[in-house]
């Protein structure tokens, strides 16, 4: 089964379960955010990556450079814990995570969360990647890809129990889309996912294609 295909039965099974008012609220800013021109101005192929620095799980620190001195780099964003989408993405890619590797890629994961709930994700579904911590969005941001919620669904998320006051590290509405970039040595963008609607991510199959047009690491 592909991810898609994981993605699209969570969506059926447990979306129509949702209270309607809920479900209308998720559904007009969906609409809204779809319609807010967002996916494109965000970076995409072709732009250069931004620099960054970020904390992982354990307290480390990582830079994008150290990372692209070793060989390409598989770049996902996603939006916490707290969401099924990103757990079902992120176990898809820990499953081709040494397909990623054998092409001399490295794979990191980036979200708002604090390192505390990464390392907690990181042990729940035993990935062997880096996941670090993005707090205030401030990287997403730099990609083009944060955006804030609105009222109302802030108060929807809150009533389902995802404390993104506490996760977020007090940076509670600002998320970043679902995206992926594959990003080659000299820090340009070479293969990008970029989608406004969460229940969609990168096919793991698709990242490995294109990690298979770059030329060999050097």
């Amino acid at each position: 089964m592909s991810l898609q295909e994981e993605l699209t039965t969570l969506l059926r099974t447990g979306f129509p379960q949702l209270p309607d008012a809920a479900r209308e609220v998720m559904e007009r800013a969906a609409r809204d955010l779809a319609a807010s021109g967002l996916a494109a101005r965000a970076l995409q192929t072709g732009d250069t990556a931004p620099r960054f620095s970020l904390p992982t799980a354990t307290g480390d620190t990582v830079t994008l450079d150290a990372l692209l001195s070793a060989g390409p780099v598989v770049l996902t964003f996603y939006r916490g814990a707290w969401c099924p989408y990103c757990n079902l993405a992120l176990r898809a890619l820990q499953r081709h995570h040494a397909d990623i590797t054998a092409r001399g890629a490295q794979l990191v994961a980036i979200s708002p969360q604090i390192p505390d709930e990464s390392l907690t994700l990181t042990e729940k579904h035993s990935l062997a990647f880096d996941v670090l911590s993005d707090l205030g969005s401030d990287t997403a941001k730099q990609f083009g890809i944060s955006f804030d919620l609105p009222d109302d669904l802030a108060v929807v998320y809150e009533s389902f129990g995802f404390d993104l006051q506490r996760v977020n590290g007090g940076h509670p509405r600002t998320l970043p889309l679902p995206a992926t970039y594959v990003i080659d040595q000299d820090a340009t963008i070479r293969w990008t996912f970029l989608d406004t609607d969460y229940t969609t991510r990168a096919e793991p199959t698709d990242i490995l294609a294109a990690l298979d047009t770059l030329p060999s690491p050097h």
